[in-house]
């Protein structure tokens, strides 16, 4: 495939994905669907594994378009399981959470190419066999992430009761709050896809690296974000998510700034564990902010907020890459400074919570 296919190949993986997602998001607030999350891990993974038996683009186009809508499916429903299991440390459990979807994109490229030049593009099907099995063991657990829910919830509002002559706080709605997030995640996004995208392009053609050096890159801040995002929810429980996503987007900026500009890859490779710890950090913490700000649309919360971090990169990528060609690999890694100092500023204008009686 030429470059144009394959973004053509991200754009259906990430478009609807992200159009998508907020209503499944909205589907699971109006009753426990849990379901939808075994739903979503099988098609997620036999579409992918689809794709290495088709050989037409538009059949493996279509197979990827699938892949994205189902990834929509579990991500809503997930996180808010998430958000009821683990009250009193959301961040831990958000972390532990969004653990799997870090590690999955540090070891899973490594984990394709392993399967295809083992097997041959038939390898594939090991995803589909995985998706099989770990959608059945979500059906089983589903009976057990009811009853942990429940118990939390009616532990929470004894907890309320007991604190409280009148009312509980009742939970509302942040749209205002919930939309300045929103604009931080997509600028948040727009970094870490254009570093996902280029960084290892720059080191290959500015900075004059081999391609593995260049490419290890990507390796080393997705398995060092598996450490990061679990510090980040432990710390975000601890100091505050709004401190969290502020102080991990503040200090992104210098240390991207550094690689960029200092046109040397040993200073690079020294801000790419500092880098990892900026941006995989504070995961945890706007998807909490989001449920924080939408308390009456917890499942809605997380699927716009998860869909946003996910999928609306892939949709900005190729305007990064149209930039990139019109005015260097330079010119867009000084650009996403930029952005990243346009996104720290975003996260002072984020509010507390809102409650009423």
């Amino acid at each position: 495939m030429d470059y144009t296919a394959i973004a053509g190949l991200m754009f259906a993986s990430s478009f609807l994905s992200s159009v998508i997602q907020p209503l499944f998001g909205y589907l699971a607030d109006k009753g426990s669907r849990q379901w939808f999350m075994a739903v979503g891990v099988f098609f997620a993974g036999t579409s992918l594994a689809i794709t290495g038996f088709v050989s037409d683009y538009w059949l493996i186009f279509a197979a990827v378009t699938v892949m994205g809508i189902a990834t929509s499916i579990f991500h809503p429903e997930a996180a808010r399981c998430v958000n009821g299991v683990s009250q009193g440390a959301r961040g831990k459990g958000m972390s532990i959470f969004s653990v799997g979807g870090n590690g999955g994109f540090g070891f899973g490229p490594l984990l394709a190419v392993f399967l295809v030049t083992t097997f041959g593009m038939h390898g594939l099907a090991f995803y589909g066999i995985t998706a099989a099995c770990m959608s059945l063991l979500l059906l089983l657990a589903i009976p057990h992430l009811r009853r942990a829910i429940e118990a939390n919830a009616s532990a929470a509002a004894e907890a309320a009761s007991a604190k409280q002559t009148s009312s509980s706080p009742a939970a509302m709605n942040d749209w205002h709050a919930f939309g300045r997030l929103f604009f931080v995640i997509l600028f948040r996004s727009t970094v870490f896809t254009g570093i996902s995208s280029f960084l290892p392009l720059f080191c290959i053609q500015v900075l004059g690296s081999s391609e593995a050096i260049g490419s290890m890159t990507l390796s080393i801040i997705s398995i060092a974000g598996v450490a990061a995002t679990l510090f980040g929810g432990w710390f975000a429980d601890r100091h505050g998510y709004r401190r969290t996503l502020r102080l991990g987007s503040v200090l992104l900026v210098p240390f991207l700034a550094i690689a960029v500009f200092s046109h040397s890859i040993y200073a690079v490779y020294a801000m790419l564990l500092p880098m990892s710890v900026a941006m995989l950090a504070p995961y945890s913490s706007f998807v909490v902010l989001g449920q924080e700000y939408l308390a009456k649309n917890i499942g809605f919360a997380s699927g716009v907020t998860l869909g946003i971090s996910m999928s609306i990169g892939g949709i900005i990528a190729p305007a990064l890459g149209h930039y990139a060609d019109t005015y260097g690999l330079t010119a867009v890694m000084g650009l996403l400074v930029l952005i990243a100092a346009i996104c720290a500023g975003a996260t002072f204008l984020l509010p507390a919570k809102k409650q009423t009686s």
